[in-house]
């Protein structure tokens, strides 16, 4: 891809290299992506040991407890998988209203699906890697056994979810969280060493039975015990039942350009209806207030249908198909006009995830993404094995006439979304932007800074972000430019300017030139983010 130069300076340079690539948000994260390459493991080797590095080195965003999705590139041809988990078979709606519940909770045992991230590393590396899982575990592991200083944003994140925790999680279920995450009766400090032992030994388990003793073997019975003892649903027959689906991405073509997103439960469906409906408008022009307000006016119709119509596929009332269709995206498009408007308002709750995305020599890139949904999740940790459980109930309805009506073995809304981009049949990479309801804008304002402007990879991820959030109300960076403030307030948008960029998502991007094999890429600066280059 070759770009064009603009009035914009990225925060930091492109990364460009031959041999191999790894994008994450922390450091040590990235080595040891790249540690497992040059081992002789691949770019899905390297992603599963990113991957799992992550569950140690930002517990923050994610876990092994969590969910997961995957796009691999690999022979000329995109693989997509689900690896998000279902309700427990025990649960129903009539129970949790019965406890006093009037909607899902946050926090505890309730709100815990079927974990699918083991089950995401052993499928891919069992599918398409070239190492054993327990190799690509090992640098994981020494992370955990060993410990690892607290980056700066890691350590803000930690120390306000300890707040948090401490305020609402006060029952005996919790306290094993407190015991791992805050040894000392507090959140560690940035700078501070912080190990987990327990961690370590569940994370060597996996990789040496591929992932079953977390469904079958004596992790399984840990987790049963304590959800038993707890009043939990989540059981040992839930986990040995699960299994990861490989599923055909969906993909609308954006200005000559494919780009990829995973099909329900998840919400990438969102990216490609914004993109369709923003498509049919006039062209864009470079950081005009009239482009971005039609950008904002394009993703407030995507995400008020998607919301109302995206769950499990078989129980949708809309197909895919329509969707998006051309006719769909002129009928929503036709709707926007020269000011802001008020579509049926959807409170977007803020999430916590993480990215990865990784590139080999051969051609293999990998666009990774998982969760423990909402920062550390179900605030819930299972003694003895430093597994912190999801929260991904979260997202279901206790009303019976809601698309995400709870039911057993039904899995819920997920915001978590890989994405990836290719042109003319051929790879051009992976990308994504983690952080709950701001991925899918987060990936359309990737994709149209990169295919509509023109910048690079670094340029693409720092422009200042725009999140629209209910109604009329938009917030922006602190850097977002004031004259777009003041055009787009007179546009009848309710801007507010955020006191940080903490909410408005952390991407990372790998692009591959066709002709040299040459990859470049960009990482979050708004976040420890890092890339690891050979």
């Amino acid at each position: 891809m070759d770009y064009l130069h603009h009035p914009f300076a990225a925060k930091r340079h492109t990364a460009f290299a031959k041999k191999g690539m790894v994008a994450t948000s922390h450091p040590l994260a990235a080595q040891a992506g790249i540690e497992i390459l040059q081992k002789g493991g691949n770019a899905i080797d390297a992603a599963i040991a990113t991957a799992a590095a992550l569950t140690v080195v930002e517990p923050t965003s994610n876990g092994i407890g969590g969910d997961a999705f995957a796009l691999v590139w690999t022979k000329d041809k995109l693989h997509g998988l689900n690896a998000s988990g279902p309700a427990p078979l025990s649960i129903s709606a009539k129970e949790i209203k019965e406890k006093g519940h009037d909607k899902m909770p946050v926090y505890g045992v309730i709100p815990i699906t079927v974990p699918g991230v083991p089950a995401a590393w052993a499928e891919l590396s069992e599918k398409y890697g070239k190492l054993t899982l327990q190799e690509v575990l090992v640098p994981a592991i020494r992370y955990a056994e060993e410990g690892y200083p607290l980056t700066p944003i890691l350590g803000k994140y930690w120390k306000m979810a300890y707040r948090k925790f401490k305020e609402n999680c006060t029952s005996e279920e919790f306290t094993s969280w407190f015991e791992t995450f805050a040894p000392n009766g507090k959140a560690p400090e940035i700078g501070e060493i912080w190990s987990s032992p327990d961690h370590a030994k569940t994370l060597r388990a996996i990789g040496e039975t591929n992932a079953r003793d977390f469904y079958e073997g004596e992790i399984a019975n840990k987790i049963d015990a304590f959800m038993k003892r707890h009043n939990g649903y989540l059981s040992k027959e839930d986990l040995a039942t699960y299994k990861p689906e490989w599923v055909e991405p969906v993909s609308t073509n954006y200005r000559g350009y494919d780009v990829w997103e995973i099909p329900p439960n998840g919400q990438g469906m969102i990216a490609l209806m914004a993109l369709n409906v923003f498509k049919e408008l006039a062209k864009p022009e470079w950081q005009s207030a009239n482009t971005i307000h039609q950008q904002i006016e394009a993703m407030k119709l995507a995400f008020t249908d998607g919301k109302a119509f995206i769950t499990e596929l078989e129980e949708m009332s809309v197909s895919v198909e329509q969707l998006l269709s051309e006719e769909y995206a002129k009928e929503r498009a036709a709707t926007i006009e020269v000011e802001a408007s008020y579509p049926k308002p959807y409170e977007l709750p803020k999430g916590g995830t993480v990215y990865l995305a990784t590139a080999d020599e051969e051609g293999n890139m990998v666009s990774y993404i998982q969760s423990n949904y909402m920062g550390f999740g179900s605030g819930v940790v299972v003694p003895g094995t430093g597994i912190a459980l999801q929260n991904r109930g979260h997202d279901f309805s206790l009303d019976e006439s809601h698309p995400n009506f709870i039911k057993p073995g039904k899995r819920s809304y997920n915001t978590i979304i890989p994405g990836f981009l290719t042109k003319d049949g051929q790879a051009v990479g992976p990308f994504g932007v983690m952080g709950g309801y701001m991925q899918p804008q987060g990936h359309f304002q990737i994709v149209t800074n990169t295919v509509d402007y023109l910048i690079n990879p670094q340029a693409a991820l720092d422009m200042p972000r725009w999140q629209w959030i209910n109604g009329k109300t938009v917030h922006v960076e602190p850097e977002f430019p004031n004259y777009l403030v003041q055009s787009l307030v007179r546009k009848g948008h309710d801007i507010h300017i955020a006191p940080d960029t903490g909410s408005f998502g952390r991407g990372q991007i790998i692009w591959r030139n066709a002709e040299t094999g040459v990859l470049q890429g960009g990482t979050e600066s708004r976040t420890d983010g890092a890339i690891a280059v050979w």
